[in-house]
């Protein structure tokens, strides 16, 4: 089912993110946590595309199976930085034959050393949306980043950016993880002032890991709340409290959202099958009255 169809049906959607492995090797353990996830009932389930084509080769083959042996909605992944244009385009076609109709266009991040672009690769997303637009009924979205993208230093040149994508044919957007809500609804504000009225699906991190957060945060340009430093300082030390703690949190954090009327929260689960079926199940009369 195309996801714009879903925000037209639905009050809420729910959706789940999975990742390929870091290696070109055997993706069963992905399989595996998918066959999990499936007990949510997802509304449809993403698998990103890796930077430098490390990741990239599985997501083909991972949502596949999510479309055609789950039968749960995939969303597969393409980045400007993983494959060129003639890849692609290649695999444009091999989604299309997979019966996977909804794509998430990505400039991607660039791995170090990398000179980019290259001859013959795309440079910004807005390229990739307009080419996948031309190739027929596709579903397309694009990233958003309530606290700018951390390559951008002026906010307002980030919203132009973000219009451009729109105008190219975007169909959704899905956020960047934050964690102060406060930030999102002040994007979501300036965005529709800007003219960017498509559905906004709203990024959620259970955050489980004192080190991968910071990491992560540091590449993404994302901030910690106050209170979330406290728990981090609090727990970091004791994995089992910072998971509860973590599940906690973005719990209350989608109450918040789902309160506050957003049209869609998309739980990136970084494979952890067992952190969100907590947080789906913490939440379940919740999702009940707003699905």
């Amino acid at each position: 089912m195309r996801i714009d169809k879903m925000f037209q049906n639905n009050d809420i959607t729910v959706s789940l993110e999975v990742f390929p492995p870091k290696v070109d090797s055997s993706y069963q353990p992905v399989i595996d946590a998918v066959e999990k996830l499936s007990a949510c009932n997802p509304d449809y389930i993403s698998v990103t595309y890796g930077a430098g084509g490390g990741t990239s080769k599985n997501t083909l083959g991972i949502a596949s199976y999510i479309q055609n042996k789950l039968n749960i909605t995939s969303l597969a992944h393409l980045s400007c930085v993983s494959s060129s244009r003639d890849e692609i385009s290649e695999l444009i076609e091999k989604l299309r034959s997979a019966g996977i109709e909804n794509i998430l266009a990505l400039r991607g991040d660039i791995p170090d050393g990398m000179v980019f672009p290259e001859a013959g690769f795309y440079k910004y997303a807005y390229q990739l949306v307009e080419e996948i637009k031309s190739r027929g009924n596709f579903c397309i979205g694009a990233a958003c980043y309530p606290e700018g993208h951390i390559e951008c230093v002026n906010k307002a040149d980030d919203l132009d950016y973000l219009k451009a994508k729109v105008d190219s044919g975007c169909d959704f957007l899905v956020t960047q993880m934050f964690f102060d809500n406060n930030v999102l609804y002040s994007f979501l504000y300036n965005a529709l002032r800007k003219g960017i009225d498509i559905p906004v699906t709203v990024g959620v991190m259970p955050v489980i890991n004192s080190r991968q957060i910071v990491r992560i945060c540091q590449m993404a340009g994302t901030s910690l709340t106050p209170k979330f430093k406290t728990i981090v300082d609090k727990f970091g030390n004791s994995p089992e409290a910072l998971k509860q703690a973590g599940i906690a949190y973005a719990t209350d954090q989608i109450i918040d959202l789902v309160a506050n009327g957003v049209k869609g929260v998309h739980i990136y689960t970084m494979n952890k099958p067992d952190v969100a079926l907590k947080i789906i199940s913490n939440l379940s009369d919740i999702l009940k009255v707003s699905r």
